[in-house]
């Protein structure tokens, strides 16, 4: 069966995740109280209906049970969103995502049922900051609480290098996913003897602290050359 979302709360987080998943070929239920913003979503979406996601009989003749995930995009009404987020629960939707105002907000979601807590305006600052604060971080995306994927551009230390020579992982716990040249040509899942050459963009997977730690070592070897 093709996977059903539903996203209830329609602000700018919410049109954002509906659309996404859209572009990507899933049927959405979108779900607001405004009845503006659902004839907005309405064209694009697979089905906009305009109720008050804390209503819980209105949620349940919708058949909101057969959904395999639910998106709370309702952060600014706390009271709104953990009352939709319990009874997500209750109606035994098997994946709920709640997007989250403050830490205090996200550990009441969790503890009521979330399966995964989202702070937008926090993870969006973070992942700009990161890519401000360094010249050879292109991109940025957190996996996991400790796990990040980062694009860095290979510095002139490595210039010239194998990956056997670096030996990323045995020294800093990273993987060299990917190795994309200066002609947009992409190595995926190099071999262990491929060269990287200064300019390279390089997608790397490990944890924050590592892949910090890496790019502040290279660095600092491409000072003392």
């Amino acid at each position: 069966m093709k996977e059903q979302f539903v996203v209830l709360g329609l602000g700018r987080f919410g049109q954002s995740v509906t659309k996404t998943l859209v572009d990507n070929g899933k049927d959405v239920l979108a779900i607001d109280k405004d009845e503006q913003i659902v004839q907005e979503v309405t064209p694009y979406v697979t089905h906009a209906v305009q109720i008050d996601a804390t209503d819980e009989t209105a949620l349940e003749q919708l058949g909101l049970h057969k959904f395999s995930h639910a998106i709370v995009g309702i952060g600014e009404d706390l009271q709104s969103s953990i009352l939709t987020t319990l009874i997500l629960k209750e109606l035994n939707i098997a994946e709920i995502t709640a997007k989250a105002k403050d830490d205090h907000h996200g550990k009441v979601l969790s503890k009521i049922g979330a399966d995964n807590i989202v702070f937008p305006e926090r993870d969006m600052g973070e992942r700009l900051g990161n890519l401000l604060s360094s010249s050879d971080l292109i991109d940025y995306l957190e996996l996991s609480s400790e796990y990040n994927m980062a694009e860095i551009r290979a510095p002139k230390a490595m210039d010239g290098c194998t990956l056997q020579k670096l030996n990323i992982n045995k020294t800093y716990g990273c993987i060299i996913m990917a190795i994309k040249d200066e002609d947009e040509e992409v190595n995926i899942s190099p071999h262990i003897e491929d060269e990287i050459h200064h300019g390279d963009i390089l997608t790397i997977i490990g944890k924050h602290k590592d892949i910090k730690r890496l790019q502040k070592d290279y660095r600092e070897k491409g000072k003392t050359k």
